[in-house]
């Protein structure tokens, strides 16, 4: 691991949301919540890469097969599998897995240079879901239920990761995890192209692993019911006035709404932030 400023330890928490997974222009349908409430956040097309959907499933269901049912075509693509954050997605496990987030460009210098990510941070992963049930040997999208957010979109709490390492420089990301879109050969030429890979467990729940996904509960649905996906749920924690950097809420009236499809929120570190963060994942 290359030693500099950006990847040096301290003590206090932030948090950063990350959306990540099929967007309204990479993807252009909704990951899905299975029937038992697991999440299968599909990675977003990327031609070229090394993992195709095929090479991915939720218990023995693979992802081209599930995209298939839901009559998208992109199913026998290949795909930016990131952030990887359990190992038994992978149809072949990897060697010496470990879990990592990738990023690089603006995005990049805005978790390190205006957030400053450092180990010991927390990445809260959301994204576009939708409920799916199975009909006739096929899965499909449910669009009536007794619950709204069975059958509607919304933007859902899906996954985490408590940095532990920051790997900077090319050989040692392509040593360590050779198998992360990261750390394929066309990236060694880019500077800003780093790996978060996560502590081997939570420093606040030493018994639950330092990433992982989070199956769905109403508690992790940032939508406001009745609303479109991205209007949201009003916390004081994500509030423009608790962020880090520029960002302006355009709802009008009840809730948070960031427009764009942007990729991360820092949140100013507090004790509610904190707190509120711990709720995701462990109650």
């Amino acid at each position: 691991m290359q030693k500099d400023s950006h990847c040096t330890i301290r003590r206090e928490m932030k948090v950063i949301l990350s959306r990540k997974g099929f967007d309204s222009e990479n993807g252009k349908l909704p990951s899905v919540v299975m029937p038992d409430g697991a999440v299968v956040s599909f990675p977003i097309p990327a031609h070229g890469e090394s993992v195709w959907y095929s090479d991915l499933q939720y218990k023995g269901l693979r992802y081209n097969d599930l995209l298939s049912d839901l009559h998208d075509g992109r199913a026998n693509g290949t795909c930016h599998f990131d952030p990887d954050l359990d190992v038994a997605r992978h149809v072949k496990r990897p060697k010496k897995w470990v879990p990592g987030f990738g990023q690089c460009s603006t995005s990049l210098s805005y978790l390190l240079d205006t957030v400053g990510v450092k180990p010991g941070d927390l990445f809260l992963f959301f994204g576009w879901f939708h409920f799916v049930e199975r009909v006739d040997g096929k899965f499909r999208y449910v669009r009536k239920h007794v619950d709204y957010f069975h059958c509607h979109d919304m933007h859902l709490l899906w996954g985490y990761l408590q940095v532990g390492e920051i790997l900077c420089d090319h050989q040692e990301k392509a040593k360590r995890l050779p198998w992360h879109p990261h750390a394929a050969d066309y990236r060694a030429s880019d500077p800003h192209d780093y790996i978060f890979v996560a502590r081997k467990s939570l420093s606040f729940a030493p018994s639950l692993p330092g990433a992982g996904l989070l199956p769905y509960s109403p508690r992790r649905v940032l939508t406001l019911e009745g609303m479109s996906k991205a209007y949201w749920k009003y916390n004081k924690v994500y509030d423009p006035e608790h962020i880090i950097g520029s960002r302006k809420n355009s709802a009008r009236g009840e809730g948070i709404y960031y427009s764009g499809i942007w990729q991360e929120l820092g949140l100013q570190e507090s004790k509610s932030t904190e707190a509120w963060a711990k709720r995701m994942i462990l109650a």
